[in-house]
């Protein structure tokens, strides 16, 4: 289908482009959140005649979504969850968690804004971007750990998974006998074999 996009759609075009999209994304996406027209000769006349105000409208809301970037631009949350040794939450963070967390700290967003490719499921620092126009685009990272100290670490850019199996791994040291026959389970020290024989004799 044909359509006039009536706003920036990524990957797609500019105000006023005319361009080709499947069926579906036009009637479930692009239409009825009025960012396209289907491309049609009344609508082409209806288009040209209110471009002006259309691309006026866009400036003004760009020009507030620039203002509105600066409070959320580079913004760090803290979300704290329960999750496995490995790390894994139990549940995930979603859009709604995020957004949450983004008005308790004074900014202001909605779900749609919100781009998350796919939900949050380990603890760790993630980068999230946040569409407050379609030609405003900013990032904000999102902490997500099981105590207020573990984010704190996370925020200093420490790997708190790695560096836990770091010291688990430091703590589990095995017994190794050089003289072993591969497969052997390590003997008894020499000097205490020897005692054993002098005790028999």
């Amino acid at each position: 289908m044909q359509v006039i996009l009536l706003e920036r759609v990524e990957k797609l075009g500019q105000i006023g482009d005319v361009v080709t999209v499947k069926d579906g994304f036009a009637r479930n996406f692009l239409l009825p959140n009025k960012k396209a027209l289907r491309a049609n000769e009344s609508n082409r006349k209806v288009f040209e005649a209110n471009r002006a105000t259309i691309e006026a409208d866009n400036a003004s809301r760009r020009g507030e979504a620039e203002i509105a970037a600066k409070d959320v631009d580079g913004k760090s949350v803290t979300l704290i969850r329960q999750a496995s040794n490995a790390g894994q939450l139990y549940g995930s963070v979603s859009v709604r968690d995020i957004v949450e967390a983004l008005e308790a700290d004074g900014a202001k967003v909605v779900k749609s804004m919100i781009v998350l490719d796919r939900p949050i499921k380990a603890i760790g620092v993630e980068t999230v971007k946040v569409t407050l126009h379609p030609e405003v685009v900013v990032t904000i990272k999102v902490n997500v750990a099981r105590s207020p100290e573990e984010a704190e670490l996370q925020a200093q850019g420490v790997d708190v998974m790695s560096a836990m199996f770091e010291k688990d791994e430091a703590g589990f040291t095995e017994d190794y006998d050089p003289n072993a026959e591969p497969g052997e389970i390590a003997s008894e020290a020499p000097e205490e074999a020897a005692e054993e024989d002098q005790a028999e004799a």
